[in-house]
């Protein structure tokens, strides 16, 4: 049963492993908001879910540390349970899904853990491991659905409200609903009239469809970059507590988390993997009524694979219109190519790219599409662009 013994307890427990995290002032990403961001990137390996595994693990006992441990996970869990089991001396194996990202599966490896990639996503991999546990004996680790995993991810509510007292809003993101349940749980007890929101992306919205509709509701799939919280199923015990402490969740799409980790990486100089960012895409994205209030974004990890990150920043650039792709189309004459580039010139942005199209078959033969990439300073520029462009007599066709 969760408690606030449990928590503090849980928060003594931790202090030999888990860090404080800084929690700062995000005044750049909002003009409107007055937003604070809980800097659980920052954590040791990267992400909030070393203090849940942390805590479970050290609540277990001798007979069944000596019988071993089974965890799933897409990443941070993994790597949370890893740590732990080789602090405490304890053989783990990790279930993860074959689409997890390198980086967190080579991470969780060289914690100590064996891996066992599993086709499919999140709840393949739970499945498996639930396998592995009935025919082994060893404990199941589970990354949300656990009182002592709750307690453990809830000293980050403590945590807040003693770095903000007057914190009157507070942003979580939501996969199986561990993270949110502590931090609720916590806040509420202690403070009852915060707000507590959740973000889900769209693409993975279990735990918003169970909210709105007053029951669980299993998802027969999941399509979003936000790795960490792509879950179909949503936590039994998770659901419970959010129902009784949540305030409200709300969904994100792909291109606002995308701008989201943009925006903290220039604004913030700080690092977001998907799930992580969501928080802060809500409330750049104004899905919630936090006008004037102090609010904090837990910003619940930073593990995001490289190669991710820079499709990431790419359609981030889309997304705030300062990366743009003009198609004109043109009569192919001299003069055309140079009309154009002083037109993009004048107003300020650059020409990165240029492709002269002539095999369209429903154009005339001395016509083509001229293909544009640019770098502009936002969307309000390139609409300005686009307008000179038509001014000219040029047709911009998208």
């Amino acid at each position: 049963m969760l408690t606030l013994d449990k928590v503090y307890h849980a928060a003594y427990v931790l202090r030999a492993c888990a860090r404080k995290t800084d929690l700062i002032a995000a005044p750049l990403l909002s003009e409107s908001h007055n937003l604070f961001l809980k800097t659980e990137n920052l954590q040791v390996t990267g992400s909030f879910k070393l203090r849940g595994a942390y805590y479970k693990i050290s609540q277990l006992s001798d007979e069944e540390k000596a019988k071993g441990i089974v965890a799933c996970s897409a990443g941070n869990h993994a790597q949370g349970v890893a740590l732990s089991a080789t602090r405490h001396g304890i053989a783990a194996t990790i279930c993860m899904p074959d689409g997890a990202p390198v980086m967190k599966v080579e991470s969780t490896r060289r914690l100590g853990a064996n891996i066992e990639l599993v086709k499919g996503a999140y709840d393949e991999a739970h499945d498996r491991a639930v396998q592995l546990v009935e025919e082994t004996g060893a404990t199941f680790i589970h990354p949300y659905d656990d009182d002592f995993v709750i307690a453990g991810q809830a000293t980050i509510g403590l945590e807040i409200l003693d770095q903000l007292e007057d914190v009157e809003a507070i942003i979580v993101p939501i996969g199986g609903g561990g993270l949110i349940s502590g931090v609720a749980f916590a806040a509420k007890s202690l403070k009852p009239d915060i707000k507590i929101y959740g973000v889900q992306a769209a693409g993975a919205p279990s735990m918003y469809n169970s909210f709105k509709e007053h029951e669980r509701k299993v998802l027969s799939s999941v399509s979003t970059f936000a790795d960490g919280i792509a879950v179909k199923n949503p936590g039994e015990n998770t659901f419970e507590i959010i129902s009784k402490y949540v305030d409200d969740i709300v969904c994100v799409s792909e291109d606002e988390i995308a701008a989201a980790i943009l925006a903290l990486i220039e604004k913030q100089k700080l690092i977001a993997e998907g799930a992580g960012a969501v928080p802060v895409a809500a409330a750049m994205f104004n899905k919630l009524p936090i006008q004037n209030k102090k609010t904090v974004c837990v910003v619940s990890g930073g593990n995001i694979d490289v190669n991710i990150l820079s499709r990431v920043i790419t359609r981030g650039l889309m997304m705030t219109g300062r990366n743009v792709n003009l198609t004109i189309a043109l009569v192919d004459k001299p003069g055309q190519l140079q009309q154009v580039s002083e037109i993009i010139a004048s107003c300020g942005a650059n020409v990165v790219s240029v492709y002269y199209d002539h095999g369209d078959p429903n154009m005339a033969i001395n016509s083509c599409f001229l293909k544009l990439s640019l770098e502009t300073l936002n969307s309000e520029q390139s609409d300005t662009i686009r307008r000179e462009l038509a001014k000219a007599g040029f047709n911009v066709v998208k």
